[in-house]
């Protein structure tokens, strides 16, 4: 298995640099079943932030990133499900994907709410408000 840091994630979906992007290329090429990439949850939010940030990606368009990464055959994401989970409601809300991932992972780990003071954050990442 082959780590991947969010900039080889940047690169190869932004497709943004002449000389590193068509690197990372040859690497997503080489990855197998076998021998995959493997993406932890610190590279997935750092790859939104960037998307989002820097490269002005939409929600639609990151989530379409993100699932894109999910369903890779030669790819490992670290808790895929919480990831999916997170990436549904991101395209379907407002509230931001870090929370929409803490939301997730914390659905995932038994919890039986998570509170917030973020009002988006409650409404569309699954969260309680705090009165």
């Amino acid at each position: 298995m082959i780590g991947l840091d969010t900039n080889v994630l940047v690169r190869y979906f932004a497709q943004d640099d002449a000389q590193q992007s068509p690197k990372t290329d040859v690497i997503f090429d080489s990855l197998t079943v076998d021998d995959p990439g493997w993406v932890g949850l610190a590279a997935i939010l750092e790859l939104v932030w960037v998307m989002t940030g820097k490269k002005g990606a939409g929600r639609s368009a990151v989530a379409d990133i993100l699932n894109r990464l999910l369903t890779m055959e030669a790819m490992v994401v670290e808790q895929a499900a919480v990831v999916d989970d997170a990436v549904e409601r991101f395209r379907l809300g407002k509230a931001d994907f870090a929370d929409c991932l803490i939301a997730a992972s914390a659905r995932a780990t038994g919890c039986s709410r998570t509170l917030t003071f973020d009002q988006v954050a409650a409404r569309d990442a699954g969260m309680e408000l705090v009165a």
